[in-house]
């Protein structure tokens, strides 16, 4: 692409001391026999909010996808108990995935979104637009008009850029697309995950021109430095340490360069080592570094869940290790 949309070397974008709204996908735990541990999930929201980050429940982290609807009920209703006095600067309580679970070929179903809005919204909760097939299967223009009629009724969504290497139903809409969507007022911001900075420089330099509010979630867990360019992010690997990422935040936020690059590197590496292919077992590595944290009490995944093979677990220790020290 050509044009004041690239405004030359990503270097002369960099946005020192700007306050970082971070959001955390929330992993869903489950315990040794392979049932969801409920206790070890509110544990892990508690601790989201805690460290001052938004949590977002019923992401592909939490297996939104694969669970029933009668589970993600139950997710969202022990959310709304952890979160209902929590405040945060953004004015988002918690994010939750909103899901239509249908087959390649299906029709988009509006309505089922809708159900799925009304849901969270009556939980307390901000709704993200999680891809169906049915969205999948329309063109640009029908795509973003399916945005602007989810609109009707709600005071504020999400929407969601999810590359096929996280989710079969995903899209990463062209930049022209994005643009429209900007002029839906009552969506608030989108995630962006293709895992590539370009199409991200890109979308920055949209919404500064367009609508310097709307957020551009940055889901780029291979690159996470995306926010000192003016992302803010709702990244799964901010479930492996959401104590740190808060604190690498308010590093950037305060100038402090040297915390923040310390702890950007290591949870940098500990995206790239997470994240590699095939992308969806970074689950079982989040359960594997949390296990580790003594923050779960187990490994298990759900069982449609790609595993990492044993050996991840020396490089998961060393990581740990040291990202101990640089929070002690």
């Amino acid at each position: 692409m050509s044009g004041p949309e690239r405004s030359g070397a990503p270097s002369a974008r960099l946005r020192p001391c700007r306050a970082i709204t971070g959001m955390s996908a929330v992993l869903l735990p489950f315990d040794p026999d392979g049932a969801v541990d409920w206790a070890a999930f509110e544990s892990l929201v508690g601790r989201t909010v805690t460290a001052g980050l938004v949590p977002a429940v019923n992401m592909d982290t939490g297996f939104g996808p694969a669970l029933s609807a009668g589970e993600r009920a139950q997710v969202l209703a022990r959310t709304t108990a952890l979160c209902a006095a929590a405040t945060h600067p953004s004015g988002l309580g918690f994010v939750a995935g909103a899901h239509v679970v249908d087959e390649p070929g299906a029709a988009a179903d509006l309505d089922a979104y809708r159900r799925e809005f009304d849901a969270i919204s009556a939980a307390g909760g901000t709704s993200i637009v999680f891809p169906s097939h049915g969205l999948a299967t329309l063109d640009e223009s029908a795509w973003v008009d399916a945005h602007r009629r989810l609109a009707a009724g709600v005071d504020r969504f999400l929407g969601f850029e999810l590359g096929t290497m996280f989710h079969p139903a995903g899209r990463i809409a062209s930049l022209e697309a994005f643009t429209e969507l900007l002029g839906i007022p009552e969506l608030i911001g989108a995630k962006h995950s293709s895992l590539r900075r370009a199409p991200e420089w890109d979308r920055l330099a949209v919404r500064d021109r367009v609508r310097p509010d709307f957020m551009v979630l940055t889901g780029n867990d291979r690159a996470i430095d995306m926010v000192t360019y003016g992302s803010d992010y709702l990244l799964g690997l901010a479930a492996f340490a959401p104590d740190a990422f808060a604190r690498r935040d308010a590093a950037w936020a305060t100038g402090d360069e040297v915390t923040f690059w310390e702890l950007n590197d290591l949870l940098a590496y500990l995206g790239q080592f997470a994240f590699r292919a095939p992308v969806p077992g970074y689950r079982h590595d989040a359960a594997m570094f949390l296990f580790r944290r003594g923050w779960i009490g187990s490994e298990r995944t759900h069982p449609g869940s790609p595993r990492r093979p044993d050996s991840d677990g020396a490089v998961l220790d060393e990581l740990l290790e040291r990202l101990d020290d640089l929070l002690a």
